[in-house]
């Protein structure tokens, strides 16, 4: 219970009652011909929030961000659809870079005691700021976005270097922020100079070729750009579906010639700062974008995709920027990139018409704009597919690991004495194969069109996050709220931070009367999915124990475990 809010509120209305006794009795004893405003009425209460209108905040929840306690939802199911994202667009960013840098500050203060030596501790401060941030932060629905992006712009702590310097990844998941309601080209421009990018895909001192050592542009990053980051590997219509040529082949949006001359393009990058020069590796600098350097960039025309040539005698920064706006203007980049972020956000399964409809909005947000990832993220979410989902079988998605982790962190309040969350994350990547910016893959933890052999690959569906999910992963995602609800180890907060608890007040005021417990659990966790076997069979179960902490720990471990508990409709 937050004896301090009711405190707050108790003595408010002390106050406005001290007023409007005061206004009765003429203030102070003035003259009694002088007009008195009439007493102040309390304003009206907030008319009730029906089942259907909370169900519905709680998708939002599940489908946009990383889970909302209780009273946020009611909050969302007040606002609609509609006025939420418009709020979530103006909250101020939450980045993770400067919690890594207090993070560091406080530990040098005396304060962190977890780790043995400095490498140690930079290594793990990238991890305790994404953990703290994500849990704490309002920006929830920019946080929810960037972390979608973070998964198909893949950059991950697998490269040494990249785990050894935290403000590497800290500030690439910071641009992803920064570019997370901004415009795509943009975010394609800074995904490019990023030197985490540069360090991951080696195009980081890739330098003109040289016929007397016989070396070439490297040609990885020319190639993940294509594949991964804006066009795919075919052409495709407005609605995702592939074009096809006259005996019915799909169309290759690229071949081999155009790898290479994308590879020239992308010559000429080092780290950046003052002093800095080509080639240089001993002073990594993660702090500002790459720098081009002209004397080793490919000189030359170079041939672009769709008939578009680079003139010789350009500048590499003239070169880079005619190669970004080629990718951007491609007709594939709003379907490609339209359907990645469904499938992260709402659907693995979104029909044609869905797609086609965040194409047309990547192309012309209405006001002729192209790129405008407001528009772009406002077609999605509000779409009817979002709204109004199909079928269980056929619409929602598998919620990943990291997400249903987090939701249950913030869903129930998740707090410590001096307001850190700390964790790590080691156990959930070990245990379910997956972390923040630790892909062991360009192509993330499961690959868009993974199709699981049976019901789903029969029905021509696909299922991503069934790629991570085995026997295994299952019973760790049980045990995971075991030790949660009923072993009391919230995160995996190392030696040194302050223990991470849960806030479970209200819904243990809840647990003398079980079926209501359930109802409002469902609504939180399944966003009222929930078949009536299943909440009967949990009311049951749970009504056999009389003591409220176990009443509450097994409705929320029933619930988190049950497939609707799990997939995201």
């Amino acid at each position: 219970m937050n004896l301090s809010r009711i405190t707050c509120e108790l003595k408010n209305a002390c106050i406005t009652t001290f007023a409007i006794l005061l206004v009765a009795c003429g203030g102070s004893g003035g003259n009694d011909d002088i007009n008195t405003p009439p007493p102040v009425a309390n304003p009206p209460a907030p008319p009730p929030i029906s089942l259907e209108a909370r169900n519905e905040a709680a998708l939002l929840a599940n489908q946009a961000t990383f889970g909302m306690p209780w009273e946020t939802l009611e909050d969302m199911a007040r606002q609609g659809r509609a006025d939420w994202l418009e709020s979530q667009f103006a909250r101020p960013v939450t980045y993770h870079r400067p919690t890594i840098v207090d993070i560091v500050r406080r530990r040098d203060a005396g304060e962190f005691d977890a780790f043995e030596d400095d490498i140690e501790y930079l290594i793990f401060a990238r991890r305790l700021a994404w953990w703290h941030n994500t849990v704490i932060a309002d920006d929830t629905l920019r946080q929810r976005v960037a972390f979608a992006l973070s998964q198909i712009f893949v950059v991950s702590d697998n490269v040494d270097v990249l785990e050894v310097y935290p403000n590497a990844l800290g500030g690439y998941y910071d641009m992803l922020l920064d570019n997370a309601f901004g415009n795509y080209r943009d975010l394609l421009r800074d995904v490019t100079y990023s030197p985490a990018m540069g360090v991951y895909l080696s195009h980081l001192n890739n330098a003109k070729a040289d016929p007397g050592l016989g070396t070439f542009p490297d040609e990885n990053y020319a190639r993940e750009v294509m594949q991964l980051f804006s066009i795919g590997l075919f052409e495709l219509n407005e609605d995702g579906s592939r074009k096809r040529d006259s005996n019915g082949d799909a169309i290759p949006t690229y071949d081999n010639t155009d790898i290479g001359e994308f590879a020239k393009v992308f010559t000429g990058f080092s780290f950046g700062g003052p002093g800095a020069v080509f080639g240089n590796n001993t002073e990594p600098n993660f702090s500002v974008p790459m720098q081009l350097f002209d004397e080793a960039h490919s000189p030359g025309e170079k041939q672009l995709l769709r008939g578009v040539s680079i003139p010789d005698g350009l500048t590499a920064t003239q070169d880079v920027e005619a190669a970004i706006d080629n990718l951007f203007n491609h007709p594939n980049v709003g379907p490609f990139l339209g359907r990645l972020l469904i499938q992260r956000l709402v659907t693995s399964n979104p029909s044609p018409a869905y797609v086609a409809r965040v194409s047309r909005a990547f192309a012309d947000n209405g006001l002729g704009v192209r790129g405008d990832m407001k528009a772009v993220i406002r077609a999605i979410l509000l779409d009817p597919e979002a709204t109004n989902p199909p079928d269980a079988f056929t619409g929602g998605k598998l919620t990943e690991p990291v997400v249903r982790y987090v939701s249950m962190l913030r869903r129930f309040g998740a707090r410590s004495d001096d307001g850190f969350i700390a964790a790590l994350g080691y156990f959930l990547q070990i245990e379910t194969l997956q972390h923040p910016l630790s892909s062991r893959s360009v192509f993330n933890f499961y690959l868009p069109d993974h199709q699981p052999s049976g019901a789903i690959a029969d029905a021509g569906l696909y299922a991503p996050e069934l790629q991570i999910i085995d026997a295994n992963t299952v019973i760790s995602w049980a045990n995971f709220i075991d030790a949660i609800f009923f072993g009391d180890v919230v995160t995996d907060a190392p030696a040194g931070f302050n223990e991470v608890t849960l806030e479970p007040t209200r819904w243990l005021a809840l647990t003398d009367t079980p079926s209501v417990l359930v109802d409002e659990l469902n609504t939180l966790i399944t966003a009222g999915t929930a078949s009536q076997a299943t909440l009967d069979a949990v009311v049951t179960s749970i009504s056999e124990f009389p003591q409220p902490e176990l009443r509450l720990a097994l409705a929320v471990y029933y619930l988190s475990i049950a497939p609707e508990g799990v997939h995201s409709q």
